[in-house]
């Protein structure tokens, strides 16, 4: 491991367990986190700017067409990137090679340059519940499609796919003990 190696947090624009994956976050140091223009919205939709803001990490935001921050990885800055939560867009995307907005580019690069993803799919089950803005719970019913995304992205080296928070804590916390220990 490089020294002063990071966590890279990507969000995008799921309310799905966000409050959740923003406590997570909360509860870590030197991470960057990188916003997708849906994220930033739902971020704010939600009320949840406090949260995002609660710990001072780095924010960057999907502003260039170019997804500038991800030559931080060609930099060697991190050790592992969590995505969390991913839409199915984002799964989708991911699945397929695209890498046509923030976060799909910090996927694609992350996996250019050797460094591992943690992935929280939100739609992994045919029914769910999950919250809406103003605290609402309301069922979810993803498509064959979304799952079937799922898998396929399950199968891709250095991708780790999570789909409760309890697995999202444990691979974080392991990825960043073995960052520590290269």
């Amino acid at each position: 491991m490089q020294e002063n190696q990071r966590l890279a947090w990507a969000i995008t624009g799921s309310g799905h367990y966000l409050r959740e994956s923003l406590a997570i976050l909360n509860t870590l140091d030197n991470v960057d986190v990188f916003l997708s223009r849906a994220a930033a919205e739902i971020i704010q939709q939600y009320g949840f700017q406090p949260l995002l803001s609660a710990n001072n990490h780095r924010v960057y935001q999907d502003k260039t067409a170019s997804s500038v921050p991800v030559e931080l990885f060609y930099q060697g800055k991190y050790h592992t990137l969590v995505i969390a939560p991913a839409t199915s867009n984002t799964i989708a995307k991911m699945a397929y090679g695209f890498s046509d907005s923030l976060v799909t580019n910090l996927y694609a690069q992350a996996g250019k340059t050797r460094v591992p993803s943690i992935v929280f799919a939100c739609d992994t089950a045919p029914e769910l519940e999950s919250e809406a803005p103003r605290d609402h719970i309301v069922k979810v019913y993803p498509r064959r499609i979304d799952l079937d995304n799922i898998a396929k992205l399950k199968t891709f080296e250095a991708t780790c796919v999570v789909d409760t928070m309890q697995s999202l804590r444990d691979s974080i916390q392991q990825h960043c003990q073995q960052a520590l220990l290269s």
